[in-house]
């Protein structure tokens, strides 16, 4: 059961607390800190991917190591649905699959916070259970 206080981590904070070097890494480690989150399982796909690069191979197997920790939250069939909706709905941004993979788990569980650094996406997109999203870190 996710409790009504759980958020839902997006990738950007994900891969910035992974990453010392990056600039919003003692930011999104203080927010990692202090609220429960859920991280859905494309959001693991595309922090991997971007980690890749710029932490190298070390690095990257260390973070997929230290996610045994986390609920890691894969899609359901319905969620897949959603997610072709959402991105079907806001083609304009283009609103990708990941971030339509963060909206469909948000609905599902009914949580109505974000831990984002993408406020242009997660602002506009209207979700189905409350009016707007709350983001962090603010």
């Amino acid at each position: 059961m996710i409790a009504s206080s759980t958020a839902v981590l997006d990738t950007g904070p994900l891969t910035a607390a992974a990453d010392a070097g990056d600039p919003d890494h003692a930011r999104c480690v203080e927010v990692l800190q202090r609220i429960d989150f859920v991280i859905p399982a494309l959001v693991v796909a595309e922090a991997t991917y971007l980690l890749s690069g710029a932490v190298g191979p070390q690095a990257e197997a260390r973070f997929i190591r230290g996610l045994e920790r986390f609920d890691v939250v894969g899609p359901t069939p319905r969620d897949f649905v959603r997610m072709a909706e959402l991105m079907e709905r806001y083609a304009d941004f283009p609103l990708g699959g990941t971030d339509a993979s963060v909206i469909a788990l948000a609905e599902r569980l009914g949580v109505d916070t974000i831990i984002t650094l993408d406020r242009r996406h997660f602002s506009v997109v209207r979700p189905r259970h409350v009016e707007r999203f709350t983001l962090l870190p603010a």
